[in-house]
């Protein structure tokens, strides 16, 4: 019950809240962050500057010549198309 999540409102909940929510996360573990090489930065950089979107087709081979997941791909140009959005 010593756990806690950090959050304020799970401490205000009594003893029985913060067991509970403690319980709930100890079986699922979050995926560590992805730590991206200089190399692959710059080259998903270039590759962003070209096209801010990229097919199935682009996404696989960026994917293969990084050695990286599509998912992280997908991911990585989200999170970039957002950083440009809030610049703007």
């Amino acid at each position: 019950a010593d756990e806690s999540s950090g959050y304020e409102s799970e401490s205000a909940g009594g003893e029985r809240a913060g067991a509970a929510a403690a319980g709930a996360t100890r079986g699922r573990q979050r995926r560590a962050r992805t730590a991206f090489t200089s190399e692959q930065v710059c080259r998903l950089e270039k590759t962003f500057q070209r096209q801010k979107y990229l097919g199935a087709t682009e996404r696989r081979k960026l994917a293969a010549a990084l050695h990286l997941s599509e998912i992280q791909i997908k991911t990585w140009f989200q999170n970039r198309r957002m950083k440009l959005k809030r610049q703007i």
